[in-house]
């Protein structure tokens, strides 16, 4: 089973974080210099959700905005709360949009690493209407505390109060959309109280522990805790070994660009100068070199694919020449911006990940002269590396970028 379609509660107030945060709902709360939405969002993606539904209440317009400005390739709808309908109401609600028949649900305020294609798994494997991500803890009183039994099923949610150790809520669940409509639910109730409850009483309620990193910024001192958790320690090329991948944009890195147009045969392949010589140094310092590259000319009828493949076996054939390698090209053919192939969206990076399951996002760095390529870095995971071969505007610092260099030769010749 693949799960597909999230949908992001994120109508919450914020009223612990005021002092730190005044007048913003509590996924809009800045942390590690972004929105708290930007690293839910981000990390969801990488889990391969492709598709986005945010049920909005309070300063809804300051989302909508955000995600307009910021995520504007992204798949995602909105809906909206005109009145505070409780947890289960605003999920019945959202479950009412959306096109998948399983969905993830999740807090945008809480970021719970999952698994999710392991919990995914067990989901179907229970035949589950609905699957909890439980979280052990130790010494917290924060939170209360779930009870399951060997077959994975919720036996009782026991009151807040001191546990030495034990089982919380992690705030993610998979849903059968289906099933949960089915039921008579008023328009305002708590998803918690009258589903989950509900739920246990019956012996239906799966759950599965995973020990993932958890954060809730809902109280200041998790929200300061979060500040350096999510923060991205800095690139030091020295540190780079053979665990590490190189992601790279194809025209304006490694070849010459063509402003405006598309490099339609073998013989408007111009490489870089000095370029395939310098793949022998890449391929000694880094596990994988992965080529990844926007081809709308394809989607357009520009050109086909079969001619593509011609120039990209020019390519790595005059790299295989000089000693380098290229251990795989991928391209985005659409149209379409919110294509989830097509850069700045991920796919292409997670297509690799499932071809190279060795790849660390956390250990890999994606080189561009185009600040979608930097994009997409950063929606994997990865580190980031502009040229300025194209745009000699970009300045550091940027939210995107870790370093820049003036062509691909002068980053090899740091690392």
């Amino acid at each position: 089973m693949s799960i597909k379609q999230a949908i992001v509660l994120a109508g919450g107030l914020g009223t612990r974080l005021r002092e730190a945060v005044p007048d913003l709902p509590k996924c809009m709360a800045p942390v590690a210099g972004r929105p708290f939405l930007y690293h839910e969002i981000n990390y969801l993606r990488r889990q391969g959700i492709t598709s986005f539904i945010f049920s909005l209440g309070y300063k809804h317009e300051v989302i909508e905005q955000y995600l307009k400005d910021e995520f504007h390739t992204l798949d995602y709808q909105c809906v909206i709360e005109t009145e505070p309908l409780g947890t289960g109401g605003a999920i019945q609600l959202s479950c009412r949009h959306a096109s998948e028949k399983q969905v993830l649900v999740t807090n945008g305020d809480t970021l719970f690493k999952v698994n999710l294609a392991e919990l995914a798994s067990f989901h179907k494997a229970q035949n589950a209407d609905c699957t909890l991500a439980l979280k052990p803890m130790k010494n917290f009183d924060r939170y209360g505390m779930v009870e399951i039994n060997k077959k994975g099923i919720v036996e009782s949610f026991r009151e807040k109060q001191f546990y030495t150790d034990g089982l919380i809520n992690g705030g993610v669940y998979l849903l059968n959309v289906e099933c949960f409509l089915a039921h008579s639910y008023p328009l305002k109730f708590s998803f918690e109280k009258d589903y989950l409850e509900q739920q246990v009483e019956q012996g239906t309620l799966s759950a599965q522990a995973q020990d993932g990193y958890f954060i809730d910024i809902g109280i200041p001192d998790d929200y300061n805790k979060a500040q350096s958790d999510l923060r991205t320690p800095p690139l030091h090329l020295n540190a780079i070994d053979k665990s590490w991948t190189l992601f790279l944009d194809r025209d304006g890195v490694i070849n010459e660009d063509k402003p405006g147009s598309y490099i339609f045969s073998p013989e408007e392949f111009i490489f870089m100068e000095g370029a395939p010589a310098l793949f022998k140094k890449l391929a000694k310092t880094f596990r994988h070199t992965i080529v990844a590259t926007n081809q709308r000319g394809v989607g357009r009828g520009l050109m086909t694919e079969e001619m593509l493949s011609v120039i990209h076996q020019k390519m790595t054939g005059a790299i295989r020449d000089a000693g380098g390698n290229i251990d795989a090209v991928y391209y985005a053919t659409s149209i379409h911006n919110n294509d989830v192939q097509r850069k700045p969206n991920p796919g292409m990076a997670l297509q690799a990940k499932k071809d190279f399951p060795d790849i660390d996002f956390s250990r890999s760095i994606m080189i561009g002269n185009n600040i979608s390529d930097m994009q997409f870095g950063r929606s994997a995971g990865m580190y980031t590396v502009f040229l300025t071969t194209t745009n000699k505007e970009i300045r550091l610092p940027h939210p995107d970028i870790d370093l820049i260099f003036n062509s691909l030769h002068d980053f090899v010749k740091a690392l």
